[in-house]
């Protein structure tokens, strides 16, 4: 490579801001010329220099478009100069010889800045969604859809993630959606409008270049921000994953410092709410999209196509997307097709990717092919939106999608189990703090309320709402696959069928037949319930009634997740086909929080079918009860049919269809839940206590009593079941 190569290839970001902010005028007077971007020299694919570096460009007089060119690791940095009509150099010479755009612009102290002239013909907006748009029925996060109905019309936008200033909580999006303060914004909700939050006010439009890239030259240039924050209605209906791109990794922070040529062909990737998957390559930076009055407007990223042929598949409607870099952080998140239903669902809950960007717009560019031309997505660094708004995204709030009964199921096995109990005085107990342990029958048919981050939540789904966020641990705490089929020793056995002997029910044994499937996360439920219940003798025999209290409302979730079929089967996520991962939320939740007036009288009238469970004195028999509650559950109400029941249903009349065949049965096994649940506390406060002596206290304990000890980290840590090992009827940490 000559000497001249050598300094072009040296030039900077800054070099070519510098270049064309000298030549813009030079340049934008040019009759075909219409827009110009700064990035890295395209060399047509059939060029000779296109696989050898070495080797001289074809000077032929063919066209030079976004779809024949590449990007390769030696491609000069240069000003991309986009043309509505490619003249060849005898037209030129012959016709117009002062319309043709120079090869080379100089800078003051002489080094040259390579224009790479692209016939791309703007063709037009961006098309319309190709089918009714699709909105969530679960969790909203980033990904789905929204929408604002003004002046007759409806404005639709994407949402690009969860944000927070500190105070609040919002959903960053388009701005043409949040509008002006107090704009009501919707989705639909189990194919329902239902408001999802209004407008803060706070939103960016075009601001001045200079004074987002101090140094860098543009004193005419506009950089389009384009976004908005709606201020969110009910946290707790929201999470932090982007839907299909999983959780978001540390955020790509980028200024005058690190915005950098590098960045050009990078693979990104977004889902947008109208178009789904998009998987393209940064194409160019700072494309001039549009020039009015003097002033001309940029945006940060031209994302296109990866290849020549695909389109990007931008639709309207997906303005607002968060874009990632298409490298995950975490490689699990990769795991495709392999190991059991449970690690797979677990490698997508996991996967990480790096925001980068916040699209906002989207154009199509033409070619010589005759064609629509390709599309291309228009967005801003992600960093530069949530520094002007004053906000840092959110990446950890109800992450993992979890799977459970709902609060619903939560709150009412709970509370249930307060007046279910048998000794006299400890039912006393029980039910003057049922307020802090579940919600009353009333309160679930009206609707659950919100739990904004640091309110009180009553105790039997602080593990949901609090400690899936404080305590990522605790995730694995809420399952057991029993029905997963074992290998090796293992082979031909289930733990449901292993733990018919009762020895089995050891750690050990557990941990034994995980690695044999290749079982990273490993359900742990039994004996996170053995451990709490260990503590609940201690608390008794310590006459420690607040913690007693606050050990058995958090121990309800657990015996909660016990008696739900799909917690204690591998079929939690359906059978693996697209979309059976929402059979656990349209059962567990959906249908429980529709049927809610229906089911709770039911729960009641079950509990006198049932026994009230003989518990032993210790942790391990309790662990063993817990094992018995779900061989009845699966029993009573096989997994495999209600996923069955939820592929054979699709639409509208899914959990009407649900609710006709499996509400009784969900009855009865809530109803087993709150039985065990309440001989469970007996059992331990018979271990532990003087019965003769216990005196009930005189008033309830406070949710701020709650509160403190529920955050508190040292108060029942949870149980990564690698980290326990059996020692007689003992659970104790492991050695190792």
């Amino acid at each position: 490579m000559q000497t001249s190569n050598r300094k072009i290839s040296a030039l900077s970001l800054k070099d070519l801001l510098d270049a064309r902010e000298a030549y813009h005028v030079h340049l934008i007077n040019k009759p075909n010329v219409f827009a110009t971007a700064v990035g890295r020299y395209l060399i047509r694919k059939q060029d000779p220099d296109a696989k050898d570096a070495h080797k001289e460009a074809d000077r032929a007089p063919v066209a030079r478009t976004l779809r024949n060119s590449i990007v390769q690791p030696w491609s000069w940095p240069c000003i991309h100069v986009l043309v509505d009509r490619w003249l060849t150099p005898q037209e030129l010479a012959l016709q117009q010889p002062d319309d043709g755009v120079p090869r080379y612009l100089y800078l003051p102290d002489g080094r040259i800045v390579p224009t790479c002239v692209v016939y791309a013909p703007p063709g037009g907006a961006v098309l319309s969604p190709d089918s009714a748009l699709t909105f969530p029925g679960e969790l909203v996060g980033g990904g789905y859809p929204l929408y604002a109905d003004v002046q007759g019309r409806r404005h639709v936008a994407s949402i690009g993630c969860l944000v927070t200033d500190g105070d609040q909580v919002y959903a960053l999006t388009n701005r043409h959606v949040t509008g002006p303060s107090g704009r009501e914004v919707h989705t639909l909700i189990r194919d329902a409008p239902q408001r999802i939050g209004v407008s803060a006010g706070r939103d960016l439009g075009k601001l001045p270049f200079p004074e987002v890239y101090s140094g860098w030259p543009g004193a005419r240039v506009r950089l389009n921000m384009d976004a908005g924050l709606l201020r969110v209605d009910n946290v707790n209906r929201w999470t932090a994953q982007v839907y299909g791109m999983g959780m978001l990794g540390p955020m790509v922070d980028l200024s005058t410092e690190s915005l950098d040529l590098d960045l050009i062909d990078k693979p990104v990737c977004a889902f947008g709410g109208t178009s789904g998957l998009m998987q393209g390559r940064i194409a160019a930076l700072f494309y001039r999209y549009r020039a009015r009055a003097g002033l001309e407007y940029v945006c940060d990223f031209l994302i296109g196509p990866r290849s020549g042929d695909a389109a990007l598949g931008v639709r309207r409607g997906d303005s607002g997307t968060v874009w990632f870099v298409d490298e995950p952080v975490n490689p699990i998140g990769e795991v495709r097709g392999s190991g059991t239903a449970r690690q797979r669902s677990e490698a997508v809950r996991v996967s990480e990717r790096r925001p980068l960007a916040l699209q906002w717009g989207g154009t199509l560019l033409g070619d010589d092919d005759g064609g629509a031309g390709q599309d291309f997505a228009l967005a801003t660094a992600l960093s530069t939106v949530c520094r002007e708004l004053d906000v840092e995204p959110i990446i950890d709030w109800n992450t993992g999608q979890p799977e459970t009964w709902g609060s619903v199921g939560h709150f009412k096995v709970g509370r249930f189990a307060c007046g279910v109990v048998k000794a006299t005085k400890l039912r006393a107990m029980m039910q003057l703090n049922a307020d802090l342990i579940g919600l009353d029958d009333d309160s679930l048919v009206a609707g659950v309320p919100s739990y904004p981050a640091g309110t009180f939540v009553p105790l039997a789904d602080v593990a949901d709402y609090v400690w899936r966020v404080t305590r990522k641990l605790d995730a694995s705490n809420h399952f057991a696959d029993m029905d997963e089929e074992g290998q090796g020793d293992f082979a031909g056995s289930t733990l449901l069928s292993l733990c018919e002997d009762v020895d089995n029910v050891d750690p050990g044994v557990w941990n034994a037949f995980y690695a044999g499937i290749g079982a990273s996360k490993r359900g742990a439920l039994p004996f996170r319930v053995w451990q709490m219940f260990d503590a609940l003798v201690a608390y008794a025999a310590a006459d420690d009634w607040k913690r007693f209290v606050c050990t058995a409302g958090l121990m309800a979730h657990y015996v909660g997740d016990a008696c739900q079929p799909l917690h204690v089967s591998k079929l939690h996520h359906g059978l693996g086909d697209a979309g059976g991962e929402r059979v656990h939320a349209t059962y567990e939740t959906d249908m429980l929080e529709s049927h809610a007036s229906e089911i709770l009288p039911m729960i009641k009238a079950a509990v006198g079918t049932l026994d009230y469970p003989t518990i032993g004195k210790n942790g391990r028999q309790a662990a063993v009860a817990v094992i018995a509650l779900m061989r009845r559950t699966v029993k009573r109400l096989p997994p495999l049919q209600i996923v069955q029941a939820f592929d054979d249903n699709p639409g509208r009349g899914r959990q009407a269809a649900l609710w006709s065949a499996f509400g009784e049965r969900t009855a009865v096994c809530l109803a087993d839940g709150s039985v065990t649940l309440a001989a469970l506390w007996e059992a331990a406060w018979k271990a532990g206590s003087k019965e003769t002596q216990f005196v009930v206290p005189d008033k309830a304990f406070t949710k701020k009593q709650m509160m403190a000890l529920y955050n508190d980290k040292a108060f029942l840590p949870a149980i990564k079941l690698q980290d326990w090992r059996r020692d007689g009827d003992a659970l104790v940490k492991s050695d190792h």
